[in-house]
C-alpha cells in the first residue's frame, strides 16, 4: 500500500517540469527511478498541450474537427531579404521584434492566412537542428561526406520554409537535451583504473560483463542509484541494444548540453521558425528529448530502452507527439542526423503507423536534401546505414522528396491540397 502511494505521489509531482535537474530521493527509489522523474521532458497526458494542463491540442487526433475554412494554396512566396544563406553556419542573435514586424507585413503583402484556417494541415518535423550538430566547430557537427553537409542542408531547409509559409501549418522542432551524467557521456563510465572512456568508444555487453566498463560510483551517488542496480542496468542495457539490433552503446562527446550554446537551435533556422510562427499565427511545438540519464534517446518518439532490471519501466514513449503527428494530413521530415536521430524517429513512427494503418505511411514526406549522416573521417561513416534505412522507409510507403522540387510535384500532394 505504501509503495502504491509513493507511485501515485510520483505521478502527481510530474506536473510541468521542462527538464530533470535534480536527482530523486535515493531512499525512496532504492536504486531505481520512476519514468516521470527520469525524463519529465515528455508530457505523457495525451490530448493536452505541453505545459498547459487541460488545453487541448487542435491536431491531437483525426477525430477533432478542423477549423479550416480555406483550400490550401499551392504557391511559393519569395524569400525575405533578411535571409542570408552565407550566414547559416554562424552564431548570431535573432532580432525578434524586427522579424515579428516584418513577418506580419509579409503575411499581409502575400495573402498568407493564419494556419488555423487551413483545411489541409501540414506539419514540418525538424529533428535536432541545433548548433551541437549543425554548426562547424561544435561537438558533433554533421559534416557528412562533403564536410559541410548540415550547413548545406539548413540553407535548403530555411529556404524551403520561407518559400512555403502558406503550406506549413505548424513547425515541430525537436531538441537533443542532455546533462553531463548520462549513459552515453564519458563521465558516466570508468574502467578498473578509474579512467573514463574516450569519445567514440563502443561499449558492448561483453565489455561490461568482462568488467572493462562500469558506472562510476560518484555518478551512482549523485543520481541516487545503488551500485548493484547500476551494474545490472548497464549489463542489461547493452544486451537489449544488441537484441533489438540497434547501434551498440557509443560514448559521445559531451553535446546538446542543456542551457549551453550547443543546445540552442541554429540561429538561421530559429529565425525561420519564428518568422513562420508570426506570419502563420502558429505556435511552434518544441519537443525536448534525451533527458533520461539511463538510456540513449535518438528518436524523439521514445528512448532506446524503456525498461531497467526486473522489467521495471524507466522511460516511456512520447505519446503526445505520436498522437499529434497522426492528426496531420501530411508530415514533412528533415533534420540531423540522418543515420541516427532522424532514422530512429522514422523507424518508431513507422512502427506506430503499422499498428494503426499501414497506408498512413503515404502521408510522410522525407526531405532527402535536408538531412545527412554522421561521418567522422577515419573513425566512422554511417552513410550506408542511413541510406539503407531510408530505402526501407520508402518501400513501406513514405515518400522521398527534395526541397528543390515543386511541392505540387510530390506524390499525392497536389491531389491532397486541392481535394
Amino acid at each position: 500500500m505504501t509503495e502504491k502511494k509513493d507511485q501515485e505521489k510520483g505521478k502527481e509531482q510530474q506536473v510541468d517540469e521542462p527538464f530533470c535537474t535534480t536527482a530523486p530521493d535515493p531512499e525512496h527509489h532504492r536504486g531505481a527511478f520512476s519514468p516521470e522523474e527520469l525524463d519529465p521532458c515528455y508530457d505523457y497526458r495525451a490530448g493536452e498541450l505541453p505545459g498547459i494542463p487541460g488545453a487541448a491540442s487542435t491536431e491531437m487526433s483525426r477525430g477533432i474537427k478542423k477549423r479550416a475554412q480555406k483550400p490550401h494554396e499551392i504557391r511559393e512566396t519569395p524569400v525575405p531579404g533578411h535571409f542570408d544563406p552565407g550566414s547559416v553556419g554562424e552564431i548570431r542573435r535573432v532580432p525578434y521584434l524586427d522579424r515579428a514586424r516584418e513577418a506580419e507585413e509579409w503575411a499581409s503583402a502575400h495573402g498568407i492566412h493564419p494556419a488555423s484556417e487551413d483545411r489541409v494541415r501540414v506539419c514540418l518535423l525538424c529533428i535536432d537542428i541545433q548548433n551541437t550538430f549543425c554548426t562547424p566547430g561544435f561537438e558533433l557537427f554533421v559534416g557528412g561526406r562533403s564536410g559541410n553537409a548540415a550547413v548545406e542542408d539548413n540553407v535548403r531547409l530555411c529556404t524551403f520554409i520561407y518559400k512555403n509559409l502558406s503550406l506549413i501549418s505548424r513547425i515541430i522542432p525537436t531538441m537533443d537535451s542532455h546533462q553531463a551524467m548520462q549513459i552515453f557521456h564519458p563521465l558516466f563510465l570508468v574502467n578498473d583504473r578509474g579512467e573514463h572512456p574516450e569519445p567514440m568508444t563502443v561499449v558492448t555487453q561483453e565489455d561490461v560483463r568482462a568488467g572493462r566498463w562500469r558506472v562510476a560510483s560518484d555518478v551512482c551517488a549523485s543520481l541516487g542509484l545503488e551500485e548493484d542496480y547500476a551494474r545490472e542496468h548497464l549489463l542489461r542495457y547493452t544486451g537489449r541494444l544488441q537484441e533489438k539490433q540497434r547501434y551498440d552503446l557509443i560514448v559521445w562527446p559531451y553535446h546538446g548540453m542543456l542551457g549551453g550554446i550547443g543546445h540552442a537551435l541554429v540561429p538561421a533556422f530559429e529565425e525561420a521558425v519564428f518568422f513562420h510562427t508570426v506570419a502563420r499565427k502558429s505556435q511552434a511545438d518544441f519537443n525536448l528529448k534525451g533527458g533520461n540519464p539511463l538510456t540513449e534517446s535518438y528518436s524523439v518518439l521514445g528512448p532506446e530502452v524503456r525498461e531497467g532490471p526486473g522489467g521495471r519501466g524507466i522511460a516511456q514513449k512520447n505519446q503526445r507527439l505520436l498522437s499529434a503527428l497522426r492528426g496531420y494530413d501530411a508530415v514533412l521530415v528533415a533534420g540531423q542526423a540522418k543515420s541516427h536521430c532522424v532514422a530512429w524517429t522514422l523507424d518508431d513512427l513507422l512502427k506506430d503507423i503499422r499498428r494503426e494503418d499501414g497506408d498512413l505511411a503515404g502521408k510522410i514526406y522525407l526531405l532527402e536534401d535536408g538531412t545527412s549522416p554522421v561521418v567522422v573521417p577515419g573513425v566512422a561513416d554511417f552513410t550506408e546505414q542511413a541510406d539503407e534505412a531510408f530505402e526501407r522507409f520508402k518501400k513501406a510507403g513514405m515518400h522521398g522528396v527534395r526541397t528543390s522540387e515543386p511541392v505540387a510535384s510530390w506524390p499525392g500532394m497536389k491531389e491532397m491540397l486541392q481535394s
